[in-house]
């Protein structure tokens, strides 16, 4: 019997093995869209996108989660080139298989809510959160913008294969793959009629512009260039746009109070990626906290506050919003299977959080505002 818990909020017991044994982590075989290369729906070195897929059964054969991977952005031609090298931009180097855990795990003892719905895992290789698309190929550097393309062959796709019948959806996705989460989940609503329950679960993609705050102009810059190497502009939401330049309509605090469908927002507001990638002075302790200088310490501080006081503005006071956001110095959740079944606000594990909001069981938009420095949580779930 072990412990987990987040930043004094709950201890919880668990009777534990082997993590992997007892959360069933899947292998799940890659699907190369070979079908999509003739509709230029394909990755930055012009290859097949790819999938994976586990099939439903059960009360869960007429339920969907699509999973949106994550990898972060290219901002420049010469970092999109370098990423048509990788998995981020070639099916070729993806491999043969992925595992399926946290909230796609199929076993029913620790995913009881999801467990028996039809997965699907997308990957990503366009490096601009699916919404590129650029027709003309530049020969001088033979890369192809169409992530946006992608998104919709895939849906097309999982139509095909019986979405087109669910009766629950939900589009999520984490990082990078939680902001395309922000960004399409209102197109993903348009799939389905109005009387299937659609919802967004966006894990760690409310990347934050945080104006007058440590690094913003980085982080706006950061951003801008993505929009232009991607030429994003028109394809970035005109409610947003409509406001503001659109340099700034990447950022999710722009977006969600334009967007119609249910949207649970996961997020640590130490979030490990944005402090130490798009915060600027954070170098000693990207990985442990205990080397954290006190400078450091307070710029982790002063985000904190400033992240939490812009999703209380712009998520908070929505009645169909969720909303789980913990003081653990992590990045990603719904994937690993610990944090996914262990992590805990107001005596709610992640897990039952989201269950309850989906279902409509209960809201749940919590904030943990008792800890003003970041926690270094990591194994300490269930052990």
């Amino acid at each position: 019997m072990g412990k987990c818990y987040i930043a004094g909020l709950l201890i919880c017991a668990l009777v534990v093995m082997n993590v992997a044994q007892v959360h069933g982590d899947t292998n799940v075989t890659i699907t190369f869209l070979d079908s999509a290369i003739s509709k230029g729906a394909v990755c930055l070195d012009g290859s097949a996108p790819a999938y994976s897929y586990v099939e439903g059964f059960g009360n869960g054969s007429h339920s969907w989660i699509v999973y949106l991977v994550g990898g972060g952005w290219c901002s420049q031609i010469s970092e999109c080139r370098d990423r048509s090298s990788s998995r981020l931009g070639s099916s070729h180097l993806m491999g043969s298989q992925t595992t399926f855990s946290g909230i796609l795990d199929s076993n029913c003892t620790f995913n009881p809510d999801f467990c028996n719905w039809h997965k699907v895992f997308i990957y990503y290789c366009d490096g601009s959160s699916f919404m590129s698309n650029i027709e003309q190929i530049d020969p001088k550097i033979n890369l192809t913008f169409r992530g946006a393309r992608i998104f919709n062959v895939m849906m097309d796709e999982m139509l095909a294969k019986g979405m087109r019948n669910a009766q629950n959806a939900i589009l999520t996705g984490t990082s990078a793959g939680g902001l395309a989460t922000i960004l399409h989940c209102d197109k993903f609503r348009k799939l389905f009629s109005d009387a299937i329950r659609v919802k967004c679960i966006s894990d760690s993609g409310f990347f934050m512009h945080g104006e007058g705050h440590h690094g913003y102009e980085n982080r706006e810059n950061f951003f801008a260039n993505v929009i232009k190497t991607h030429k994003l502009a028109n394809s970035l939401s005109p409610a947003c746009t409509s406001k503001r330049n659109s340099s700034l309509c990447f950022f999710p605090e722009y977006l969600v109070e334009d967007i119609q469908t249910p949207l649970f927002m996961l997020e640590s507001a130490f979030d490990r990626f944005q402090l130490t990638s798009l915060v600027l002075g954070i170098t000693n302790c990207t990985t442990y906290l205990t080397r954290c200088n006190s400078t450091e310490l307070g710029i982790m501080r002063d985000f904190r506050s400033t992240f939490i006081k812009t999703l209380e503005q712009r998520v908070h006071n929505s009645s169909n919003r969720g909303m789980f956001v913990h003081s653990c110095y992590l990045h990603d959740h719904v994937l690993k299977s610990d944090e996914w079944t262990c992590l805990a606000i107001a005596n709610r594990t992640m897990r039952q959080a989201v269950a309850d909001w989906y279902f409509d069981r209960s809201s749940f938009r919590e904030i943990d505002t008792k800890n003003d420095s970041p926690r270094n949580c990591t194994n300490k779930f269930c052990q």
